[in-house]
């Protein structure tokens, strides 16, 4: 500032832009000038602002108007009012927008979209021109806007007959466009979604048969017949109650299509109009290497088999696999072949490395899922099952030419499924098997180079100027590689990346026999030979970071976690890694973590069993990465619960973990580290590393709570509580019991859990630790609730808040508390079920939490809703669902939506009830185990019942029963009950 007044700036009279008049009948009527609203007057004077807008700027004559507001029995003043109204809304509007012509009104002078009716008919015509077109997603988008302008029900509170006729034809106007929409939905895929709005819909709109004949659809694609023939039966008895009709021929054509499985019920009726699948070209292929050396005869053979499978006379589909050992450079023909290939198949190109040489190859249904999103399927319309998915991978890619590459195959039975099975397409598998079962399969056993090969491979890296000068010395370098590719490329990188080596000089350092295994072999001996000449070359830095890094079992490590093995800074970590990445025996996965073939990681291994001096270095290595991952994830659950003592019972740790600003980064670590934080879990149940990895598990658990990676951490809990039972470690057993019967609960294997909680309480008494007492008492507790034991629940409930303060552990406490007011309302005590759920929630927002106050609120929703005070449930429980929402806690955040629909249904509000419920249902897919979805069902059952949808109710039931018996649950009982009046009628 130079201290000099600053006067204001002036603007001319006139000099901004006036703002625009806009007017709204897709709801209330109303007037904004800009942003400001103007008034409109009484209903009347409304009336007659609808009346004039809805004609498009045609003049309305003032009998005209009369009659749009009083009908046939106008008052006596009627003209007089009329041009008052018309009056006022002249000095609001303006006399340039209200005009008075031939003795009538008409509003003129309005700007592009200043009327919403005239928006939504603009939007809608778009939308149909875009469908016709067949850009079918552009078509759902712009209706989705068009539907986006009604705001409540059109001319709210505007009487006269004008009003009401307009209003009927509004509404009916909204459903068509709705159903419009809806179809497109499912066209595309979107019928899980689809499901619970269609619910609602034919719940508010039972007579309206488009919306039942969608919601069959849309049931029968999800995998749910018996329900989609229920809506027929509903919807018949319906209309022959309540019009004596039958359903249209539509509607009973689709009925007798579901009961034949007519597989063009199966996809959508018409793919070809649909853009959806045609403009998704994958192109997947990994680069192709710019030093591409050889092979002419492979790449000549492969390339016409492609080439048949492609052409017009193609009628099979074309499968080649190729085998050889590791290092011949199976792959690198693949994807140079592929890429030759391209143009023979226009529609895309899919790749997958399937992990075959590790232990944990890639599962089909996995790489099916990927598969079909990369050809824009959407995720919800992906099923389940290994065998729909194939199929429906299949179907996508009928009538279109996509080539497939399959890299690292195990087996023929883990490529079948992903195999296209039509003509036109084509697959390359590469593998270390020969796939002799692969029916039909073109069969190619990749040998290793020739010399002249070799050679020319070698100088395309190192430069034709140096080897030209030491040809026989260059020979003697691919010559002691085994004439490998792999080799190869790794020495003559090296070689290129140190200038002052001469090709003597690294062929004198491969002439060394004592420097690689003793004689070339076949099978994987010859691998790690060619290994053992990239591995010979590096630094003493670079090679113990080689030999420590692949001691770790998981699929790849971040560079944080690599710095903790490695005992360094992640600086001089990365500098390490990304010069291993150099060198091809380190893949950099993505920016920040890392990853070794799977066969250079059993050569990295077997140097370290052989070289890594002293021998302890290599448990130090891994006792180091434990301590990473437990002092990080000890600090995760810090974070998300303030003052829980849990962290100060944990086994200490001499490595420091990550440090975080805030929750999200927390969770964001969490679930990317989950799959290596598990496998480093299971590597270190033995020794001196068992207890830490069970206080690793135990840190974690929000892996379990979550569902997201629930099956995974219940398989490491029972290795870790195997263990600790071998070890004879009575401490280390009764925690792993609390975790794994912890992971039990959540996963609604109640028996189970039952017997591991008592059997860790009774050792965690033994060995005198108190926390896993606290612990233990809480899920014993909860069994015994969800077992209708209410007695033993409230006793164990009890001694759980008293342990858990008695360890001075607040924060512990209040999850008792809230399973108590749960037990309460079971009991009939719904007034002290809110006091405790309330007593648990304010401990929760007094330490800070932020999670478990969703789960305070969770209990205290579902309280206040068994006490009659449905808004104030309501209130809690839909808060709880948004942070389980941003906390990634799908199972909380599905069972949330179940209470909702509970409060819904307490409400009588059945048609919310069965959305919410139908939310669930799709939320919890694939997690909480069989018996909560059992839950779901019967209060989805109950929602669909009160909506008049009986037919639908009796299936959800009669799976909630199945679930039920089959778990010898006592909810079973309930279930019975409300079918027996349908098994009566």
């Amino acid at each position: 500032m130079d201290g000099v007044p600053r006067v204001p700036e002036q603007r001319r009279p006139g000099s901004e832009e006036p703002a625009a008049l806009r007017f709204s009948v897709l709801g209330p009527v109303r007037a904004w000038l800009g942003a400001e609203a103007l008034p409109a007057g009484s209903p009347q004077q409304r009336a007659l602002l609808a009346a004039l807008l809805l004609r498009d700027g045609r003049t309305a004559t003032a009998a005209e108007l009369i009659d749009a507001l009083w009908g046939d029995e106008p008052p006596s003043q009627a003209l007089a009012a009329v041009r008052t109204y018309a009056s006022r809304l002249r000095k609001a509007l303006g006399p340039e927008v209200l005009v008075s012509e031939s003795g009538g009104y008409a509003i003129r002078s309005l700007g592009e979209g200043a009327l919403d009716h005239t928006r939504a008919q603009e939007l809608a015509g778009l939308a149909e021109k875009a469908r016709a077109e067949g850009d079918l997603p552009r078509a759902r988008d712009l209706l989705r806007d068009t539907l986006a302008l009604w705001d409540g029900e059109p001319l709210a509170s505007i009487p006269g007959p004008y009003a009401e006729t307009q209003r009927a034809r509004l509404e009916e106007w909204r459903l068509q466009l709705l159903e419009s929409r809806l179809d497109m939905d499912l066209e595309q895929g979107a019928h899980a979604e689809a499901v619970s709005e269609l619910t609602a819909l034919t719940a508010a709109h039972p007579l309206r048969e488009r919306l039942r004949e969608l919601l069959m659809l849309a049931l029968y694609r999800s995998g749910r017949q018996a329900e989609a023939l229920a809506v027929f039966a509903d919807t018949r008895r319906l209309l022959a109650d309540e019009l004596g009709v039958d359903p249209r021929a539509g509607l009973r054509e689709l009925q007798q299509r579901i009961l034949q499985a007519d597989p063009g019920l199966a996809e959508p009726s018409a793919p070809a109009a649909e853009p959806a699948a045609a403009p998704v070209r994958p192109a997947q292929l990994p680069a192709t290497v710019t030093d591409f050396t050889g092979r002419a005869a492979f790449v000549r053979e492969l390339s016409d088999v492609l080439a048949a499978a492609s052409s017009e006379e193609g009628r099979v589909m074309a499968v080649s696999a190729l085998a050889g050992i590791g290092g011949v450079g199976k792959t690198t023909l693949a994807v140079h072949v592929a890429h030759q290939s391209r143009g023979a198949f226009p529609d895309g190109q899919l790749y997958v490395d399937l992990q075959g040489a590790g232990s944990r190859a890639a599962e089909p249904e996995a790489v099916l899922g990927a598969f079909l999103r990369a050809l824009g399927t959407a995720d919800t319309a992906i099923p389940d099952s290994l065998e729909e998915r194939s199929a429906l991978y299949r179907s996508v890619l009928d009538g279109r030419r996509v080539l497939v590459l399959l890299d690292n195959a195990r087996d023929a039975a883990q490529v079948r499924p992903l195999l296209p099975g039509t003509e036109g397409c084509a697959a390359l598998v590469t593998s270390r098997m020969r796939m002799v079962d692969l029916a039909g399969a073109h069969l190619v056993d990749l040998d290793v180079m020739s010399p002249e090969e070799a050679l020319q491979l070698f100088t395309k890296i190192v430069g034709r100027e140096r080897v030209a000068s030491e040809r026989e010395a260059a020979l003697d370098v691919v010559a002691a590689c085994g004439f490998l590719p792999l080799a190869i490329r790794i020495a003559a990188s090296r070689l290129a990346a140190r200038r002052t080596w001469t090709v003597s000089v690294l062929a004198a350092k491969l002439g060394d026999e004592r420097r690689r295994l003793d004689e070339l072999q076949a099978g994987d001996l010859a691998v790690k030979a060619t290994f053992e000449l990239g591995y010979g070359q590096l630094e003493p830095a670079q090679a113990r970071a080689f030999r420590l890094l692949g001691l770790a079992d998981g699929p790849d490590i971040s560079l944080a976690a690599a710095a903790a093995v490695l005992d360094l800074t992640a600086e001089d970590t990365e500098d390490l890694l990304e010069s291993l990445v150099d060198t091809s025996l380190l893949e950099s996965a993505a920016p920040g973590r890392y990853r070794y073939h799977d066969l250079v990681r059993l050569y990295a291994r077997s140097c370290a069993e052989r070289d890594e001096q002293p021998p302890t270095e290599r448990a130090a290595a891994l006792s180091r990465l434990l301590d990473f991952y437990l002092a990080t994830a000890a600090g995760v659950y810090a974070l998300e619960r303030p003052g829980d003592r849990l962290v100060d019972h944990l086994e200490p740790t001499r490595t420091e973990g990550l440090a975080f600003a805030d929750r999200k980064a927390s969770w964001d670590w969490l679930y990317s580290e989950a799959v290596p934080l598990l496998a480093c879990v299971r590597q270190s149940a033995t020794g001196p590393t068992l207890r830490r990895a069970i206080d690793l598990l135990w840190a974690a658990v929000d892996l379990a709570e979550s569902g997201a990676n629930s099956k995974e951490y219940e398989a490491a809990a029972a290795a870790l509580r195997d263990a600790a039972r071998g070890a004879s470690d009575t401490r280390a057993e009764g925690r792993a019991g609390v975790v794994l019967s912890n992971a039990l609960l959540f996963s609604g294997v109640f028996d189970q859990a039952y017997r591991e909680a008592q059997q860790a309480l009774r050792l965690a008494e033994a060995s005198d630790d108190p926390l896993p007492c606290c612990w233990a008492a809480n899920i014993l507790g909860s069994i015994a609730f969800y077992q209708k034991r209410y007695a033993d629940a409230e006793g164990y409930f009890s001694r759980a808040i008293e342990e858990f303060r008695g360890c001075g552990d607040l924060a512990g406490s209040a999850s008792p508390l809230c399973n108590l007011s749960r037990l309460h309302l079971a009991t009939g005590r719904a007034d002290s079920a809110v006091v405790l759920a309330g007593q648990g929630t304010e401990i929760y927002e007094t330490l800070g939490h932020t999670l478990r106050v969703a789960n305070g609120r969770y209990a205290l929703g579902m309280a206040l809703g068994k006490s009659s005070r449905h808004s104030d449930a309501t209130s809690e429980l839909e808060e709880a669902l948004r942070v389980f929402r941003d906390s990634r806690q799908r199972l909380w955040e599905g069972m949330a939506l179940c209470r909702l629909a509970e409060v819904d249904l307490d409400a009588r509000k059945p048609a919310r009830a069965a959305s919410n419920a139908e939310m669930a249902l799709t939320v919890l897919r694939g997690i909480g185990g069989e018996w909560r979805r059992g839950n779901v069902l019967t209060v989805l059952g109950k929602s669909l019942s009160g909506i008049g949808q009986s037919g639908r109710a009796q299936v959800c039931w009669r799976e909630a029963l199945e679930i039920y018996e089959t778990l010898d649950s006592p909810e079973a009982a309930e279930v019975r009950t409300l079918l027996t009046p349908v098994a009566a009628a």
